[in-house]
This record gives structure tokens, sequence and C-alpha cells, in this order.
């Protein structure tokens, strides 16, 4: 099964290798057909503390790493 990608913005750099990424989703009402937003916050692996608050990255599923992260970062966007 394919592990899933998401792109996000790391809003928290503060804990030792481990990065907090908030993704934005945009999707539609099923009865009022209205364009909502929803966001969610993802603790990712940072292996070496490179990335910081503002980048946009992409985040990838991985076997866990410890109690909350279960994603890691496998790529950047843009700097912030």
């Amino acid at each position: 099964m394919p592990k899933r990608i998401l792109q996000g913005t790391v809003v928290s750099d503060k804990g030792a290798k481990t990065v907090i990424v908030n993704v934005t989703r945009t999707f539609k009402h099923p009865v009022l057909q209205k364009t909502l937003k929803r966001s969610k916050r993802f603790h990712a692996h940072d292996e070496a503390n490179q990335f910081k608050v503002g980048d946009l990255v992409q985040i990838q599923e991985c076997a866990p790493k410890s109690k909350m992260k279960r994603w890691e970062v496998i790529g950047i966007g843009s700097k912030g």
C-alpha cells in the first residue's frame, strides 16, 4: 500500500529532531456545497533539524518513531 504524502507549513521547530507541520485541506460541504477549510497539525521527524518555522514541506507516513511521530519530512517546497 502506498504511503500518504501531505504538504504543509512548519509551525514549530522547538523539539529535538521534530517539527510540527500544519496541513490545510479544502473540501465541499456535502449538503451546503460550500467550500470549507480544515487544518490539522502533524508531528514529523526531521533528522538534521534543517527545517524552520514558515518553511513549506512535504511529509510522508512512516513507522512510529515516538509516541506522537508517525510522519517524516521528505522534501521542502520553499523557504519561509
